[in-house]
């Protein structure tokens, strides 16, 4: 696939932003901002911008607007029309806060900053080198999980053979 390409989510995108975050993909997220800032902003950085707004649509060649509502549709819709191939190797490699890279990171790093329960039952731990915020394997990981793969299996779906 070549190097992944970078996102800047508008104010109407926030969860499509945490998820393609937690899918590995550098995504910044704007609350705020005029559409000329996020437009300027998205060119400088060498981001696809990704709007709900057809107005901001229409501020350059790197801008895609979504048309879908619900989050599995945006996914789907940003991966089929840009032809990108989600890497499962990716996953998780992102804060779903901060965008900041996460990397592993030693138990005893993590001693006070995690549940003791967590601490003594939890074995591998993560960290954001951005926020700080710590990541385990816990029961909302199968969640995340299936809705990645429901995902997954609509792309694979309307893949065409070849």
């Amino acid at each position: 696939m070549g190097a992944m390409p970078r996102f800047l989510c508008d104010a109407m995108l926030g969860s499509l932003a945490r998820w393609l975050r937690l899918m590995g993909f550098d995504t910044a997220y704007e609350a705020g901002g005029e559409d000329g800032e996020l437009a300027r902003r998205a060119a400088e950085e060498g981001r696809w911008l990704l709007t709900r707004d057809r107005g901001l649509a229409a501020a350059g060649p790197r801008t895609v607007w979504i048309r879908a509502e619900a989050l599995e549709d945006q996914l789907v819709e940003v991966f089929e029309r840009l032809g990108l191939e989600p890497d499962p190797g990716c996953f998780g490699s992102r804060c779903a806060a901060c965008n900041g890279v996460v990397r592993p990171v030693a138990r005893e790093a993590v001693e006070g900053k995690v549940p003791p329960f967590v601490l003594a039952t939890v074995d591998g731990f993560r960290i954001c080198e951005g926020c700080g915020r710590v990541y385990w394997r816990g029961s909302h990981v199968a969640r995340i999980g299936e809705r990645i793969g429901r995902v997954l299996d609509r792309l694979e779906a309307h893949r065409v053979p070849g």
